[in-house]
């Protein structure tokens, strides 16, 4: 009868262990995502400060692409602000990743709780 229960937690092990990588891989790319989006806000906040301090009459260009098109001095600003805005929004929509956390934690404490009551037997 030993043969079945060694069955069945192998196959719960393997389970458990692939839903845990899992979660680990998405918890990953989620803190790459915000160090990315952290990083864009950065750049985008020092360019808005840079074209700030210059005169009005200072012709800005935008980058898009292999050309620059002519740009007002307040549209850029609003692009960069806007810009600004989404990478906030998204950076507080992958910050609630606390799920995937607490997912990661519960498949870890079923493998030991798998692996105590194993030793146990």
């Amino acid at each position: 009868m030993a043969a079945p229960i060694d069955l069945e937690l192998k196959k719960a092990f393997t389970e458990l262990q692939a839903k845990m990588i899992d979660r680990q891989q998405k918890v990953k790319l989620a803190d790459l995502q915000i160090d990315q989006l952290i990083r864009l806000q950065k750049h985008a906040k020092l360019t808005l400060s840079e074209i700030t301090a210059l005169p009005d009459s200072t012709r800005v260009y935008e980058g898009v692409g292999r050309m620059f098109i002519l740009q007002s001095k307040e549209e850029i600003s609003n692009q960069l602000t806007d810009k600004q805005k989404t990478a906030d929004e998204k950076i507080k929509e992958l910050e609630k990743k606390s799920y995937l956390e607490r997912s990661v934690k519960e498949a870890e404490d079923n493998i030991r709780e798998m692996l105590l009551s194993r030793r146990a037997q």
